[in-house]
């Protein structure tokens, strides 16, 4: 068990990497268990500090060890199996309903929004940087949205998350949804979200496995911005951050509420972000 917490450690710290890249201050995300290293330094046995008559002196103190440089990894862990690879649109919705995040995955504080599950749904931004409901590209098998909060209490307003698992028919047709993704950001850094909704100043920025700190996905990316609703006054925090693995893409998106501390929820966003990457990997590759 201690192994699993320790790797489940490790793969939140990487992907706490390749978001800070972005820009993304993870400071509670990175400072996860996994992350600690033991001194390395030898306790002291009683009676060793002087020499007793009789006795002989004390041999000199070995010098510390110098703690090891962490292993950085030159690939992926990860090896897809083409015959696990969704070719139908049935299983490309069984494997996205199995990798999609839902309030479990997020924290303990989360619970359904309703409507939960947004099956089959593609959002398009407009012209006009607008988004509004479209009809999916011939490139994309399934794609499924699941939507969570943390409901409003006594000085906190309703922290609304979302996360979406979108199965491409190859790895090329995923990349390029990566590539329009960053794109977007930057033809509309103003977007409308929906009614009483919309970001401003959004910015992105992609980090390549190997690049950036990230060393858990294929490719990954995060979209920073400012949130206004009409829900509340002032701005709030958004993010968008995304990753693939292989023909799936996976990603989580926060818009910040009043009484909600941006560490905490980042936290809980990588989190999210990290179990989706990590089930996509077991759905896609080999049994070991």
């Amino acid at each position: 068990m201690g192994e699993i917490v320790a790797e489940s450690g490790r793969r939140l710290l990487r992907a706490c990497g390749a978001l800070s890249a972005a820009a993304v201050v993870l400071v509670v995300g990175c400072s996860s268990e996994g992350g600690r290293t033991a001194k390395g330094t030898a306790g002291t046995q009683p009676g060793s500090g002087a020499g007793t008559r009789g006795s002989s002196p004390p041999a000199a103190e070995a010098p510390a060890a110098a703690p090891s440089a962490p292993v950085t990894p030159t690939a992926l862990d990860f090896t897809p199996d083409p015959g696990r690879a969704p070719k139908t649109a049935a299983d490309a919705r069984r494997m996205a309903l199995a990798v999609v995040a839902g309030p479990d995955a997020w924290g303990a504080d989360y619970v359904e929004r309703v409507p939960h599950l947004a099956d089959g749904f593609w959002p398009v931004l407009g012209g006009d940087c607008t988004w509004r409901t479209g009809v999916s590209p011939a490139t994309v098998l399934h794609s499924v949205t699941a939507r969570s909060e943390v409901p409003a209490s006594a000085g906190r307003a309703a922290l609304r998350v979302a996360a979406t698992v979108t199965v491409h028919r190859t790895e090329t047709d995923a990349d390029w949804e990566m590539a329009r993704t960053l794109e977007e950001a930057l033809r509309c850094p103003d977007q409308i979200l929906g009614p009483g909704e919309r970001v401003t100043a959004l910015r992105s920025i992609g980090s390549p496995f190997g690049t950036g700190g990230n060393f858990t996905a294929t490719d990954s990316l995060g979209e920073m911005g400012t949130y206004r609703s009409s829900a509340f006054k002032g701005g709030q925090k958004y993010t968008w951050f995304q990753s693939r693995v292989g023909q799936v893409t996976v990603a989580t998106v926060v818009k910040g509420a009043p009484g909600h501390g941006e560490q905490e929820v980042t936290h809980a966003q990588v989190q999210a972000l990290v179990a989706m990457t990590d089930r996509a990997k077991a759905q896609l590759e080999a049994p070991r």
